[in-house]
């Protein structure tokens, strides 16, 4: 038999990233590794993931150390493994050989082809080489892809026809069963086009997250240049990856959106003795973020243009039927924002335990790659570092974002008396393209209203 190396290129995952720094292997040199088996954990901008191996054999090399950044496309890891053992291809013309039955390296090496010519429908990045980005992809018309592509019919027996261990993840993570996929691959592979069509097909409507638009592929990056020498008064920190993509949808938020900022002074003593009065020796209730997300996704219902983007091409605000509601987080490795999809669905009740899980997942680097991409608004609520105000930036590409400052005891004119009462300041930026100082202190006044009368306002929810 012949030892057969197979070299694992770092994939983009389908969060349109350029590189991803190692921050833990899980396999040595050496080590015999499975399909699908977890071999490496990786920081991408936004969040942590397990990357698994879509090959079977004995590690013959790590291609970057723990702490590296890896540009998307660069080797990972080589696997090497006797051609027997991972199904090696038959010789050309030997008797026997039945054409329709290829091995699987072979269906491998073709559908990296397929991402090559630029089908859209694999994984992107996937085993692509270094020159890719450089060229636009274009998804092939419908009838020429089913032309060349006999699609099996699904829930039919036999081996599921899948090559990317990536796609067989996003499948179990979401609970789809693949012999129900109607796979659209070249001789019957099942893409991960095909798996998230399923996962669109079978989830509420209320909770699909808003497409985004299209993103052009990324060019590999120039070299970087030469560290500067520090001088003996400072010290240098190159920017992690997860600084530089920060920095960079910053930098495009403050550079493309005219924002403006409004704030008001608002009373949430009675919202804090709701909250008080909901809570029981067994059961704490809703925490107050989660009645103020429901007055937000309230508001955004009665104005709708906050909840939308900008399509500059076109001219055109694009409102969004679904909130999903950004939270900003504070994680172990820096800011994100995690959305709770489909929060226009949810209960008070409904809305605490989402933010709840979003928010411990995202502080652990656990947050999805689609709860990170899905917001359409974000809520900030900053009181938590036990501030008051702030002018945010604006989540691109959101045109809005609200924050809240700490609850403090003040005294407060309550029917011509000084009271102590619980006030909070609650900022709100806005993309002045899309809206005015109206629309914009009309949708800040129905929140706070609805804080400082919350009974009222959520009997008319």
């Amino acid at each position: 038999m012949t030892t057969v190396e197979q070299t694992f290129l770092l994939p983009d995952l389908g969060e349109g990233l350029t590189e991803a720094e190692i921050v833990r292997w899980f396999v040595t040199e050496g080590q015999e590794v499975a399909i699908d088996e977890t071999i490496v954990e990786v920081e991408t901008a936004k969040s942590i993931v397990e990357v698994p191996s879509p090959f079977a054999g004995i590690v013959v090399t790590l291609h970057a150390a723990e702490g590296e950044s890896l540009a998307v496309g660069r080797p990972l890891l080589t696997v090497g493994a006797t051609e027997g053992a991972t199904g090696g291809a038959p010789e050309r013309g030997a008797a026997g050989a039945d054409p329709a039955v290829e091995p699987a390296h072979a269906d491998a090496e073709r559908y990296r082809e397929e991402e090559r010519a630029g089908s859209g429908n694999v994984l992107i990045g996937y085993g692509t080489s270094a020159h890719a980005g450089a060229t636009r992809r274009r998804r092939p018309r419908a009838g020429a892809q089913q032309a060349r592509t006999p699609a099996a019919e699904p829930g039919t027996r036999g081996p599921v026809r899948v090559i990317s261990p990536l796609v067989r993840k996003i499948a179990r993570d979401h609970g789809i069963d693949l012999r129900g996929v109607a796979p659209t691959g070249y001789r019957g592979i099942i893409t991960k086009a095909d798996v998230e069509r399923a996962i669109t097909e079978t989830r509420p409507a209320a909770a699909v997250a808003p497409v985004a638009a299209p993103t052009p592929a990324v060019a590999p990056s120039a070299p970087s240049a030469p560290a500067a020498p520090a001088a003996p008064s400072e010290r240098r920190i190159p920017l992690s990856g997860f600084r530089k993509a920060v920095s960079t949808a910053l930098t495009r938020s403050r550079a493309e959106i005219p924002e403006a900022t409004v704030w008001v002074d608002v009373d949430a003593t009675a919202l804090w003795e709701l909250r008080e009065s909901a809570r029981t020796a067994d059961d704490p209730g809703p925490g107050l973020l989660a009645y103020i997300a429901r007055f937000v996704v309230a508001g955004l219902k009665a104005y709708p243009v906050l909840n939308s983007r900008l399509d500059v091409e076109r001219d055109e605000i694009v409102e969004l039927d679904a909130i999903n509601l950004g939270l900003a987080v504070q994680g172990e490795r820096g800011l994100v924002v995690p959305a709770v999809i489909g929060a226009d669905s949810m209960t008070t009740a409904g809305l605490d335990a989402a933010i709840r899980d979003v928010t411990a997942r995202a502080r652990s680097g656990r947050a999805t790659a689609e709860e990170l991409a899905a917001g359409t608004f974000t809520l900030n609520n900053y009181g938590g570092f036990r501030v008051d105000g702030s002018a945010a930036i604006i989540n691109h590409p959101q045109v809005a974002i609200l924050g809240l400052g700490r609850i403090i005891d003040r005294p407060w004119v309550v029917d011509g008396q000084i009271v102590p009462r619980k006030i909070t300041q609650m900022s709100f930026v806005f993309d002045h393209r899309v809206c005015d100082g109206g629309t914009a202190a009309g949708f800040m006044r129905s929140v706070a209203d609805a804080i400082e009368n919350p009974a009222s306002a959520i009997a008319r929810m």
